[in-house]
């Protein structure tokens, strides 16, 4: 059993709307053949989203466990996790569209900037709950880099703290891939490579 295997993998799959990305985790975490949680964070608040949330329930296994959980995902990974399993949270960006609009924003930039560092905090936190329990954790997180930029400011911040999340999660991770139309590329052993020929090492 190599060290991965006995203290558990974070893994990051990140890519643009409807790149595949959510497929691909399932698919990954079936691959691992370990006791599977999924972690959701969706609110479901319209027909919609209650559409997306059955066809994505009906895709995975009978087996897997379903846990709710669209704010305190840190607490979930620690009351979930455990070596031996993995636990796929989906996704990323749920869970901070629901922290950044679980109370009204501040409108000052420095109470603003304040709350943005508490949000990241958490994923930190998610970080810190799977290197604990010594499960793996496979996230799901949209690639916000690859929209457009929004015409307002609430949207961009939003665009900005899931920029900033999704570099806190690829650094910690032991794996991340990038989906693009359905297919996935492992891209941090390549990112390792070229930092190491410009002389940048994280």
């Amino acid at each position: 059993m190599t060290k991965n295997e006995a203290q558990g993998e974070i893994i990051l799959v990140t890519g643009g709307t409807r790149s595949g990305k959510s497929q691909f985790a399932e698919a990954l975490v079936a691959g691992l053949g370990k006791p599977a949680v999924y972690i959701a964070t969706a609110l479901v608040k319209d027909p919609e989203m209650e559409m997306r949330v059955k066809i994505h329930r009906a895709r995975r296994p009978a087996s897997w466990l379903n846990v709710e959980e669209p704010f305190n995902v840190a607490d979930a990974v620690r009351r979930e996790g455990k070596p031996g399993n993995v636990i796929l949270l989906d996704c990323l960006t749920f869970l901070l569209v629901n922290l950044m609009f679980r109370q009204e924003l501040p409108e000052h930039e420095e109470e603003f900037k304040a709350e943005e560092e508490r949000m990241l905090r958490q994923i930190s936190e998610i970080v810190a709950a799977a290197r604990e329990t010594g499960t793996t954790l496979v996230v799901v997180s949209n690639e916000s880099g690859l929209g457009l930029i929004p015409a307002d400011r609430l949207s961009r911040k939003y665009q900005e703290i899931v920029g900033r999340a999704n570099q806190i999660m690829a650094g910690a991770a032991d794996r991340v891939y990038l989906v693009i139309a359905g297919i996935p590329v492992e891209i941090k052993e390549m990112g390792k490579k070229i930092l190491n020929e410009i002389g940048r090492v994280d």
